[in-house]
């Protein structure tokens, strides 16, 4: 696995458990109190002050496994449809400060006394030990700590909060984080920046399993063009292919059909765009459309009316095998906001919990047989990292004949305020944003399992030596030309 950090390992251990029960027939109440014990035996606490308060995050992280929330809602049992994907685990919610600035053993109880001078709320006092700091009064503006010549009152804003691009998170009077969701954007920044693994997203991996071992359905698989040196440096795409027809799934068909078909979507509606005077942005990143949606509501008309890859290619497959049971896989946690508010595809995992899945049946793809089956061009597959998009959509302008098109890649969630703001204001010199929340793309994403460095040279490995490919000979030889690429208004929420 990727990050050798327990706050990982515990959250694989225990999807891995719940994989091998459901796969086995045996996720039934009595596993499902055994697997604390299982993963916590005996008395000594392996990272909290005891067994007790381990276990009981092992239980709330067993229900986010089984598609529950951490905790039942109104003391109700239930799946968490359409509940945020995003979830504050309570139990492990504790040990960060409350208080966002405090006085260090820095401080020097100077003359000069520029924090209390900074401070318009008076909320600073000298003592004969130093400043102090009343946190009754304190409205957390960081003057003070920039003032201090000697940098002793530190900043400890919380790591989840300081990671939250849109101010989604704040800390209640019980000490716990809780998330807006009308500002989240499901990024899922949040959960890799929690250091107490606090923060995770819902998985449906109960659900796949059961699709799969239903012999009546049809069940396919979509890997995100980000799969490409996510299990191992060996492990291709087609390996993966073998790898998960191997763990039960009838069909496997790349993302990156998705990205060829929406880069000459896009790249045809920019044309037009550009003929009108206007300027657009990119809609394949969920967390992107989210953060317009709901933060720059007024440029909502400019995102790209083309669907996201992963809703192309299930509308290719839905074409190809009605009424099979989709899953994408990849790295993003915004694509299950996505496929819930789409409802498509049938469920969405991530890297992690493929994974995890994979563990449970002691299948490794690295092992597994090279299946030779390109079902996309290397600038679909360009969609996973950062400037990707806007290569791909370039080259599809240029095979319809046009070659001046301007793209502003943006990695991260900061850049794309960035252009957003500059877009809001008329100031945006190029004509199309391509927005990306995850800093490096998809490859970033926090479902991923493999580090940033591996994945970039697995993708240039795929993509080396490619730029003569085709996207329009690529869709004529998948006979995908005539799938349906527009959004319609369902699939642009307002909630």
């Amino acid at each position: 696995m990727k990050r050798d950090d327990i706050r990982f390992e515990l959250k694989h251990e225990v999807l891995k458990e719940v994989a091998e029960n459901e796969f086995n027939g045996t996720l039934d109440k009595e596993a499902i109190d055994k697997i604390p014990f299982n993963i916590i035996p005996g008395i000594t606490p392996r990272f909290r002050c005891c067994v007790y308060k381990e276990r009981e995050i092992i239980r709330q992280r067993v229900r986010l496994a089984m598609g529950q929330t951490p905790i039942p809602e109104n003391n109700v049992e239930k799946l968490a449809v359409n509940t945020h994907v995003v979830q504050v685990i309570p139990a492990a919610c504790e040990g960060c400060p409350i208080n966002r600035f405090q006085v260090t053993e820095n401080c020097q109880n100077c003359m000069q006394k520029a924090c209390q001078k900074a401070c318009a709320f008076g909320a600073i006092s000298i003592t004969p030990k130093g400043a102090y700091i009343d946190q009754s009064k304190c409205r957390e503006c960081g003057r003070c700590a920039e003032a201090c010549p000697y940098h002793a009152i530190a900043d400890l804003m919380r790591p989840c909060k300081r990671s939250c691009e849109v101010n989604a998170i704040s800390i209640g009077g019980d000490k716990l984080a809780s998330i807006d969701n009308k500002k989240c954007i499901a990024c899922g920044h949040c959960a890799v920046a929690c250091p107490f693994g606090a923060i995770s997203d819902i998985s449906y991996i109960t659900h796949v399993i059961n699709a799969i071992k239903d012999p009546e359905r049809v069940t396919v698989a979509i890997p995100a063009p980000a799969a490409e040196g996510q299990f191992g440096p060996t492990v291709t795409i087609g390996r993966l292919k073998t790898a998960l027809k191997k763990l039960g799934f009838d069909y496997v068909y790349e993302v990156a059909l998705g990205g060829d078909l929406v880069s000459m979507n896009e790249a045809k509606e920019l044309i037009e765009k550009k003929s009108e005077g206007k300027k657009m942005t990119t809609s394949c990143c969920p967390a992107f459309v989210n953060l317009i949606r709901k933060h720059y509501p007024e440029l909502m008309e400019y995102v790209s009316t083309t669907v996201s890859p992963m809703q192309a290619n299930v509308r290719y497959i839905q074409e190809k095998h009605p009424g099979a049971y989709i899953v994408f896989i990849g790295p993003c946690i915004a694509k299950k906001f996505e496929a819930e508010m789409m409802e498509a595809p049938d469920a969405v995992m991530t890297f992690e919990e493929l994974n995890a899945v994979f563990d449970a049946k002691r299948i490794d793809p690295s092992e597994c047989e090279e299946e030779i089956s390109p079902d996309a061009t290397s600038y679909g597959r360009r969609f996973s990292a950062s400037g990707g998009v806007a290569q791909s959509v370039i080259k599809a302008a240029a095979e319809n004949g046009c070659t001046d098109i301007k793209a502003r890649p943006c990695s991260g969630v900061k850049e794309c305020k960035v252009a957003l703001a500059m877009f809001k204001v008329g100031k945006l010199p190029e004509d199309i944003i391509e927005g990306m929340a995850c800093e490096g793309g998809c490859i970033a994403g926090p479902g991923s399992i493999a580090t940033l460095q591996q994945l970039k040279a697995a993708r240039m490995k795929k993509i080396k030596g490619k730029d003569n490919d085709s996207i329009t000979d690529m869709l004529t030889k998948m006979d995908a030309n005539d799938v349906d690429m527009v959004r319609t208004s369902f699939d642009m929420p307002n909630a």
